[in-house]
């Protein structure tokens, strides 16, 4: 994907609300993709000129954000795009996979992982560690269970609160739906 200067997004959103010209316009002018400029401005519109600016460090998530993000998301009908301008982020690719990955395996999925190799233990070391460790395991394992229960129930709230919404959304639509019905029905009768 190519990268664009701060000064030239700002200029073609110039452009585009001086009247110059539409997106598809501007893109054919620039030979640049329709949906970024429209990223632009709409990004523009909703953060100013942050939302231009490109980041030249990763900015790191915690895992209690990413998790309320994905729940925003599920129980919300929100867009990804809408989601990110909101929360200032400017790459609603990140959402997407945050999303993505909840679905696949849950809110572990979400956690930070450390980087990198992991050490290699001396033998010599692990025989001496082995009787002091076995009770480590016991309280660890309790420990994990605890985490994976907790993370078990997070995660069926969320998709509680997704199905509430969801329903309440239908609900809404047939209401909806029953009250046409019967307007236009009422609105025959009247004619005859």
């Amino acid at each position: 994907m190519a990268k664009y200067s701060f000064e030239f997004k700002k200029q073609i959103i110039k452009e585009y609300f001086s009247g110059e010209g539409g997106f598809e316009f501007l893109a054919k002018k620039y030979s640049i993709p329709y949906t970024s400029i429209k990223n632009w401005v709409h990004g523009y519109e909703k953060n100013g000129d942050s939302a231009l600016l490109r980041s030249r460090k990763n900015k790191k998530y915690s895992f209690e954000y990413k998790l309320s993000m994905v729940e925003l998301y599920l129980s919300s009908e929100v867009s990804y795009q809408d989601l990110a301008f909101q929360e200032n982020i400017n790459n609603p690719g990140l959402i997407t996979k945050w999303v993505n990955d909840f679905r696949i395996a849950g809110p572990d999925a979400l956690r930070p992982r450390k980087k990198g190799r992991t050490k290699r233990v001396d033998i010599s070391k692990k025989s001496e560690t082995k009787t002091s460790s076995l009770a480590d395991n016991i309280v660890d394992t309790s420990a994990e269970h605890v985490k994976q229960l907790e993370d078990e129930l997070l995660k069926l709230r969320i998709e509680n609160a997704y199905l509430k919404e969801r329903r309440r959304l239908r609900l809404e639509e047939e209401a909806l739906l029953k009250r046409q019905r019967e307007s236009s029905t009422a609105s025959e009768e009247n004619s005859n």
